[in-house]
């Protein structure tokens, strides 16, 4: 069958194009994808291409599907897995996979298999790996933000603290701790806040930060406190003293959990000078280049048992932990999103990620759409009724992207096959 996917050849060659799609063996699934979430992790293998440590050499004879936060339906199931999966099921899928010493994924290792594509074709190992994960959530664009938000359950889960005898590790947020969310305005900082305040254990102040005051008024229109805890917003573009102020909201006491959700030496030296005593900094955001330096102060890491540590992706526990979150109403992961486009758009998006402003993008890999901010809708929808209609939906949710929306774009866009 004929299937639209977005391929890449090689570095910083991505292509959207039709391509043929064989027929399933026995124990192989075919699946509609319906929404993918564009990741920067995305955008790092279109930059690194073969050098990337999950994607094969030889793009340019066997491009791969790009795209690994995806979510879709079953539509064919082979003959082996009839009594585990049935046509119609939804799914979505955790990307990164141990094969020994192997490590895959979808949107970086496969030519059939990946989020940005009308169809593709769930591998045999994928399946027996117990990698595909069954779905029954209220709309599929939740799903798709599912693995992003195991990122970040593993990303808290990682924090840690030592016992009064400084030697065993207590994992986890400390429970009614000072917790900062550094330059966390943005779609991966707003899904830690919602998850701070709803895991087992929860901090009992917690602040975000941002040098964008617009990026930080939606934060605060999106994201509420919740289960006792403080929540602050504070920008930190106009501070004379970041660390000292920043302290202050500590009784000077200092943060116990630290998030830093952009790689840049500023915000980890920040975070170095307002992490108390015992304290622990998850450098969360991935850098690009592989010279990456940040001065911290390794007398505190001593004296004052500060622990740094990065964490990168989750595992299928973390993403059952987020479905269940999703599933149970828990948290909004629509906070995550700003921009809604077709698979048209994915390519282009993918390519430009770190200059268009805002938080997730949003896929429809069967529709075709221009990527449109959320915040657009009402200025295209004065000529367009099609984005009229979108904009009065999201005005009834928020100006977030709903369930209600997501039915109106699946019945009435445009079918890009």
């Amino acid at each position: 069958m004929k299937t639209k996917a977005v391929r890449l050849y090689g570095k910083q060659d991505l292509r959207f194009e039709e391509m043929e799609l064989r027929g399933i063996g026995p124990d192989e699934i075919l699946a509609k994808v319906i929404t993918d979430s564009l990741c920067m992790s995305s955008y790092k293998a279109m930059l690194q291409g073969s050098d990337h440590r999950c994607v094969p050499d030889g793009l340019e004879q066997n491009p791969i599907i790009i795209g690994h936060e995806l979510s879709g339906a079953i539509m064919e199931v082979g003959a082996n897995l009839r009594d585990r999966y049935a046509v119609g099921e939804r799914f979505t899928v955790q990307p990164k996979m141990y094969f020994g010493d192997r490590i895959t994924g979808p949107g970086y290792s496969y030519t059939e298999y990946g989020g940005d594509a009308t169809h593709i074709i769930i591998p045999a190992e994928v399946i027996e790996g117990g990698y595909i994960l069954k779905y029954a959530g209220d709309s599929y664009y939740k799903a798709s933000t599912a693995e992003p938000i195991s990122c970040l359950i593993s990303g808290l889960d990682a924090l840690y603290h030592l016992d009064a005898d400084n030697k065993r590790h207590v994992m986890g947020v400390k429970n009614g701790g000072n917790m900062a969310i550094l330059a966390g305005a943005g779609p991966m900082g707003l899904g830690a806040a919602e998850l701070a305040m709803v895991m087992e254990h929860k901090p009992r102040l917690l602040v975000i930060t941002d040098i964008d005051q617009n990026r930080l008024d939606r934060a605060q229109r999106m994201v509420r406190p919740r289960n006792g805890v403080e929540l602050l917003f504070v920008n930190t573009a106009g501070l004379e003293n970041e660390a000292d102020y920043l302290l202050s909201l500590t009784g000077n006491r200092g943060f116990d959990d630290i998030m830093v959700m952009a790689p840049v030496p500023a915000v980890i030296q920040c975070a170095d000078k307002i992490a108390g005593t015992n304290s622990c900094v998850n450098f969360f955001a991935g850098p690009t280049r592989q010279d990456f330096y940040a001065n911290i102060n390794f007398y505190d890491i001593h004296y004052k048992y500060k622990h740094f540590i990065g964490t990168s992706g989750g595992d299928v526990g973390d993403m059952r932990a987020a479905l269940s979150f999703i599933e149970g109403g828990l948290i909004n992961p629509s906070v995550l999103i700003t921009h809604v486009g077709g698979l048209n758009s994915a390519a282009g998006a993918t390519l430009n990620l770190p200059k268009i402003p805002g938080g997730k993008k949003l896929i429809y890999c069967n529709i075709e759409m221009e990527l449109t901010a959320i915040e657009e809708f009402e200025e295209k929808g004065k000529n367009d009724p099609f984005f009229r209609a979108l904009h009065e939906i999201c005005g009834r949710h928020s100006m977030l992207w709903n369930k209600e929306a997501e039915e109106y774009l699946l019945q009435h866009g445009k079918s890009i096959l």
